[in-house]
């Protein structure tokens, strides 16, 4: 092909990639404001559902609005409430056990007879010397890892903050966002836009409220059935339980681990007995809700053949992590719903 004009294209050329590099660096220095603006519509739409419910009882939209959003606050605050006070009492005994280990005046000497019972061939004078030298060498850099620790922590409460007002937003004006998305599609199109669009964000809606009923039936058991066993920290493990349920495929498995070994934890009236009842229940419950519980509640919200759920939990968590992983499924179902009404009738018509 004969180029007419090589500085024209040249130019042309470089405006274009140096307009993809400035888009590119854009989405980069937004990608947090995306991440939130992402979470917060996905939480709206699982939480239209239950807004819809609310409405059907003839409840006007903002009234079923703040209902709804007012639930899931109080829900969270009384777990907040239950942690808080058991996680306070735990760091308080640990500062203390902690206070008074170092307060005692044979510290030293009883770290060093300990160490030298252990390990006779070691050198544990040099050992404590050099221990020292470090910590006063890295103690600029441990102050500022605890710094940025700090910065995260506040940084993730701001953004929980953001969300929690983006959401609030987007669940009162989803059917106006919903309409103004609608025109953007010529007429002769729009009514079967809005069925697919209608489908997917109504599978998106009852897969996250079969999440969090998953969740709820997986803590409300369990902290039944650890009362029962008479466990540690009755009500916490049952908040685990409801929020790894919240994760797909290893969410349940990773919280059941977790409690187990909270059931082991020595001087808090665990032993092994009881650790040994809770691993038989989650073995069995894991069974019950992979097989009974589970495929009734999300038959509703999503059909996904099992393959492409691992699949796109997998690839979803390595995006963007434990929300990709949340999201990863909805967003497969929307995809094979494009794929079964739209791509499928499109290649048999040809």
């Amino acid at each position: 092909m004969k180029i007419h004009n090589p500085f024209r294209t040249a130019l042309v050329a470089t405006l274009g990639v140096g307009l993809g590099i400035l888009l590119i660096g854009s989405l980069q220095s937004l990608s947090t404001v995306l991440l939130y603006v992402g979470t917060a519509l996905f939480l709206s739409l699982g939480l239209d559902p239950l807004v819809s419910f609310l409405e059907r009882r003839r409840l006007p939209r903002w009234l079923a609005v703040l209902v709804t959003i007012l639930g899931v606050l109080s829900a969270f605050a009384g777990v907040v409430l239950i942690v808080i006070p058991v996680l306070v009492d735990q760091i308080s005994q640990l500062v203390e056990q902690i206070t008074a280990l170092v307060s005692r005046p044979t510290l030293l000497a009883d770290l060093e007879k300990t160490i030298t019972s252990v390990f006779p061939n070691l050198d544990v004078e040099r050992v404590l010397v050099e221990a020292q030298e470090w910590l006063i060498g890295n103690l600029g850099d441990i102050t500022n890892r605890v710094i940025d620790a700090s910065v995260s922590v506040v940084g993730g409460l701001f953004g929980a903050f953001i969300v929690l007002i983006l959401t609030i937003y987007l669940t009162a004006s989803t059917p106006s966002l919903k309409r103004a998305v609608y025109q953007l599609v010529p007429a002769s199109k729009r009514g079967r836009f809005v069925d697919l669009a209608e489908q997917i964000t109504d599978s998106v809606g009852y897969y996250v409220m079969g999440q969090v009923t998953l969740g709820a039936i997986n803590g409300v058991l369990s902290m039944i059935y650890l009362s029962i066993i008479q466990a540690p920290f009755t009500a916490v493990l049952a908040v685990v339980a409801f929020f790894f349920s919240l994760i797909p495929l290893v969410g349940t498995l990773t919280g059941s681990t977790i409690i187990v070994l909270a059931c082991l934890i020595p001087g808090v009236g665990s032993s092994p007995q009881i650790a040994l009842a809770a691993a038989i229940y989650y073995l069995v419950y894991m069974q019950i809700e992979a097989y009974v519980i589970s495929p009734r509640i999300m038959s509703r919200a999503v059909s996904v053949p099992g393959a492409v759920v691992v699949v796109a939990a997998l690839a979803g968590g390595s995006l963007l992590g434990l929300l990709g992983a949340l999201i990863a499924i909805p967003v497969a179902a929307s995809i094979l719903i494009i794929y079964r009404q739209v791509l499928i009738p499109r290649m048999n018509e040809l």
